[in-house]
């Protein structure tokens, strides 16, 4: 851990010191592979210490405290990328789309699929909480058909555009709702994110000797077994985790881009690869979630992905459209709509059921494998 961060904050105090002097040297092949490899590198070597920080908090706070802290932390790494490369490259128009879209390819086909599949072959069916399944699918399928359909069929501009009043629209809406989701998903409705019950309720303790029948009901365990101090010491080490990647960002932001021009490779590559660099870490804590038959919780991260990076992603990349006069596309191709429906439908059977098996982790890795070809020949 002290090894990770000392690598991460001498490689910030390096790019802020010598930034301009290593990224002029893009120019030579192997100066950029070197440069490219060690950001890399040491991006997500800290997002794997964000993963590692943000599970120690979910053990002491519970569900779905944990998770959500998770998916906020690597959206806000996302959302420090993509401003990073379309601030620094002022001409790209498509980089939020594509890389909200990456986001949803991989996680609702890619890390599901594997996921059902890896699960199965170990657990045979396992279970999950239907009613949090359903909360995510509720709130997933709006804030993906409007900013990323609907601007396709809107008349006041083309090309998948939005007009200032539908940019600024759809971002207090996209708001709106995911912050009613987060206020339920914490309060009223917190039970339908822990792991099933024979109730679907929330769990309880066995009381202490002579309070007679009486249950007490397990609230948020925020730090119990804990000190409090202990507590404050893993989320400074999550922030000391984050913040050396929004400061990296824009210097990698500055090799993506200069990569992808260079080699000719399609634009669409550049999201996939920022989805890739975030995601990878929280993806791989959810396949060890399923391997280790905690369903629950790898559906928290998967699904809890994917709507925090559209109620988050989408308003920063519409505002920063908005204060730069950069134009901002966030419709969908037309076979790129076609999948998404389909991941949507898929979504919406795997998770209407209370267990899951292989087959349909079988279904979702064959839309993923279908999304990775068009890219590279649409």
């Amino acid at each position: 851990m002290i090894l990770r961060l000392a690598c991460a904050w001498a490689t910030v105090a390096a790019f802020l010191l010598f930034g301009d002097g290593l990224l002029a040297q893009l120019g030579a092949p192997l100066a950029s592979a070197l440069i490219f490899a060690w950001l890399l590198g040491i991006i997500i070597w800290a997002a794997f210490g964000v993963v590692h920080e943000a599970e120690i908090l979910a053990e002491r706070l519970g569900e779905p405290y944990g998770t959500l802290i998770l998916t906020l932390s690597i959206v806000i790494i996302e959302v420090a990328l993509i401003s990073a490369v379309m601030l620094g490259a002022k001409g790209a128009p498509t980089l939020g789309r594509d890389t909200m879209f990456a986001v949803l390819m991989i996680v609702l086909n890619g890390v599901v699929g594997i996921g059902l599949i890896v699960g199965g072959r170990r657990h045979f069916a396992q279970s999950y909480n239907l009613k949090g399944a359903s909360s995510y699918l509720a709130v997933i399928i709006p804030l993906t058909v409007i900013p990323l359909v609907l601007p396709n069929f809107t008349t006041s501009t083309g090309n998948g555009t939005l007009t200032t009043l539908q940019s600024v629209s759809f971002s207090l809406f996209t708001l709106a709702l995911y912050g009613a989701f987060l206020v339920l998903q914490t309060g009223r409705h917190r039970s339908f994110f822990l792991e099933p019950t024979r109730e679907q309720a929330p769990p309880v303790r066995t009381p202490p000797a002579g309070t007679g029948d009486r249950k007490v009901e397990l609230g948020p365990l925020a730090g119990e077994g804990h000190g409090g101090g202990a507590t404050l010491t893993h989320v400074l080490l999550l922030l000391a985790n984050i913040l050396p990647i929004v400061i990296l960002s824009k210097s990698l932001a500055a090799v993506l881009d200069f990569g992808i021009i260079k080699l000719g490779a399609p634009v669409a590559l550049g999201g996939i690869l920022i989805a890739m660099v975030v995601f990878t870490p929280e993806c791989i804590a959810a396949l060890r979630a399923i391997s280790a038959n905690q369903l629950q919780r790898a559906i928290n991260l998967c699904l809890g992905a994917a709507a925090s990076t559209l109620g988050l992603t989408v308003p920063a990349v519409l505002a920063i459209g908005l204060f730069t006069g950069q134009e901002v596309v966030l419709g969908l191709s037309e076979a790129n709509m076609i999948i998404l429906a389909m991941t949507l439908l898929l979504s919406t059977l795997t998770f209407t059921g209370t267990r899951t098996t292989m087959l349909e982790g079988a279904v979702h890795l064959s839309v993923f494998f279908v999304f990775v070809v068009l890219v590279f020949s649409p």
